[in-house]
């Protein structure tokens, strides 16, 4: 570790050096009445410096130093203790940690003569306000979103739980970005050996740079290589709050309005913030119809190959002849068709994800409706297949949870390209498969299909229904089943 030097030219050498070519870099002398020097070090657009150059600059320059001043011992001193009133003044005397306080946006104060370093935490960059959530938008609750400053976030949650058993441990994580990671849970609450297996593997990140919160995502997972997300990431501080009430971690990042929420189960994607926030009964209805549209969203295109390919005897008479005069211009397999728009229709959904807010949902509805008209009047496509891949689409929209929507989007495929080889037989075994792997699956120790598998009456009456508040049995002290 190279330390400060005592000469002040020396450490203003040392500086540039290490931030050559910095154009942003400030470097300021000054001369005091009684000859003594100053440097001070800062970044040019991350630093406020109104209330440093009124409160110590101008006094020590045009003043100079007070009287009395012979009780403190070194002038860096007079200046951390007594002028200059900000809360977060500390010294250091390691030239390598005064750099990385220079580049996370703080002033740097050196004095001739003495080897060590006034470090005046005055940033001020420009940072986006708190906005109500786009993609995760309510009826009812709170309209605050997080955003990318780490510790608007954190306070954000401080003003939702306001005890000391929640804590915050703080981590930097990135080579090169040294990004801020804050791990908030429950004292208590939270799961200890959850805690202990998180804490090691942020521990052991070696990366480059961390730009956002997936990056973590993917070195904390256990199985990365599995469809289902076992983290959940959300911009809703609410959620948070009610997640760290119930025993979860989270984690929090520099840069990102997306906190990730551990352990989570298959249930937790299924579930949207307006189920705690409206009538009960209601909500286990909507929960009802929502895992109907979940189910359709990844069966409904196998389904309908393998009724109309393999098993028409099960579809009504009057319903088949329609599917076949439907189908009598279609110069495809039904299979091939309904791959078709099914990748018609996923692009479709890529583009209007990726084009402009304005052009977004225009391009999509009416790329749509030109395509799916143009193909069914070519002759291209049967109009079943247009139903099919239209109320396949609706259903996945049902989803609160984006992320939760990928796996079912790969699982549509897989089991369509089953189905159109051995029919229900094919689907059957598909659908084995996935429970099998869904229950094989864990969220740090936290099975993914509980509290369904294994079985657990207490959790199960917020899980897969909502009970109301007053009949559940107290918080879920532990997440791990």
């Amino acid at each position: 570790m190279r330390l400060i030097s005592s000469s002040l030219q020396e450490n203003e050498a040392s500086l540039r050096e290490q931030l050559a070519n910095c154009s942003d870099l400030v470097i300021r002398s000054f001369t005091l009445k009684d000859e003594s020097l100053l440097l001070l070090v800062y970044l040019d657009g991350m630093t406020k410096l109104q209330s440093v150059e009124d409160n110590l600059l101008k006094p020590l320059i045009f003043s100079g130093l007070p009287h009395g001043i012979a009780r403190i011992q070194t002038l860096t001193e007079m200046i951390k203790h007594e002028w200059l009133p900000l809360s977060n003044v500390k010294t250091d005397e390691s030239l390598e940690d005064l750099i990385q306080h220079i580049l996370q946006g703080n002033l740097a104060i050196l004095v001739d003569g003495e080897a060590s370093a006034i470090i005046a935490g005055v940033q001020e960059f420009e940072k986006r306000g708190i906005e109500e959530p786009k993609k995760e938008s309510t009826l009812r609750g709170a309209k605050e979103g997080f955003v990318e400053n780490l510790r608007t976030n954190t306070s954000l949650i401080r003003r939702r739980i306001i005890h000391p058993q929640l804590k915050m441990e703080s981590y930097t994580i990135g080579k090169y970005t040294q990004t801020g990671v804050v791990l908030a849970y429950m004292q208590g609450i939270a799961d200890e050996k959850v805690l202990a297996d998180v804490r090691g593997k942020l521990d052991e990140i070696d990366v480059d740079g961390v730009i956002e919160s997936s990056y973590l995502e993917e070195w904390l997972e256990n199985t990365s290589f599995s469809m289902f997300p076992q983290i959940m990431n959300t911009e809703r501080p609410d959620i948070v709050a009610a997640s760290l009430l119930e025993g979860k971690i989270a984690l929090i990042t520099n840069g990102t309005p997306f906190v990730l929420i551990l352990p989570i189960t298959f249930w937790s994607g299924l579930q949207s913030a307006d189920d705690y926030f409206e009538r009960f009964v209601f909500v286990v209805c909507m929960r009802a119809i929502r895992y109907l549209m979940a189910f359709i969203a990844f069966s409904l295109p196998a389904i309908y190959v393998a009724l109309s390919t393999f098993h028409s005897e099960m579809v009504p008479v009057n319903l088949m002849l329609g599917i076949a005069t439907a189908r009598e211009s279609a110069p495809f397999p039904t299979v091939i068709e309904m791959l078709l728009m099914m990748v018609i229709f996923d692009g479709l959904q890529e583009a209007g994800v990726h084009l402009p807010n304005q052009l977004g949902p225009i391009i999509s509805i009416i790329g749509a409706l030109i395509i799916g008209q143009a193909a069914v009047e070519a002759g291209i496509i049967s109009t079943p297949i247009i139903i099919v891949i239209s109320l396949t689409g609706v259903a996945a929209y049902t989803i609160p949870k984006y992320s939760a929507t990928l796996p079912f989007r790969m699982i549509r495929y897989i089991l369509l390209l089953i189905s159109s080889l051995l029919g229900f037989v094919g689907f059957t075994f598909g659908i084995i498969f996935l429970l099998i792997n869904l229950v094989m699956l864990e969220s740090f120790g936290t099975p993914y299909m509980s509290p369904v598998a294994p079985f657990d009456g207490t959790r199960i009456k917020d899980m897969i229904i909502r009970y109301p508040f007053w009949m559940k049995n107290g918080r879920n002290k532990k997440v791990r089943s």
